[in-house]
């Protein structure tokens, strides 16, 4: 998988990662040295605990679509706001509504540092 070139196409190739089923393409969308939070009031870091996260979330069968609300970058850091879904035919099996940090690397791609799937939420917890 190539890593997006722009901070706003980050959301889209994670959605896409997701959608693969393939634990590996998705860890490449992430800094291992950032921290999720993949449910209200758990704060995930370090590898064990984010390939934990990870495999929750793909255990979770279904396609997920993510909508960029806003990108805002400056230099090397940007920071996202997303409304995504997990849903399988019909059924909504997961929705919210995130904030995502995101650093450019060196070869000038863009990796997630700090995902917090819930942080746009009404009762927001760290």
């Amino acid at each position: 998988m190539n890593l997006p070139k722009r901070a706003e196409d980050v959301h889209a190739a994670l959605a896409a990662a997701f959608n693969t089923g393939d634990l590996n393409t998705v860890f490449t969308i992430y800094d291992y040295n950032g921290i999720m939070v993949p449910e209200p009031g758990k704060v995930t870091a370090g590898k064990e605990q984010f390939e934990e996260a990870v495999k929750a979330i793909l255990a979770v069968k279904g396609t997920m679509e993510i909508k960029t609300v806003y990108c805002l970058q400056t230099g090397d850091l940007a920071v996202g706001r997303s409304e995504w879904n997990i849903t399988e035919g019909e059924e909504v099996k997961v929705s919210a509504k995130g904030i995502e940090v995101m650093r450019q690397q060196a070869d000038g791609t863009w990796k997630i540092v700090i995902d917090h799937a819930f942080g746009a939420l009404d009762t927001l917890k760290a």
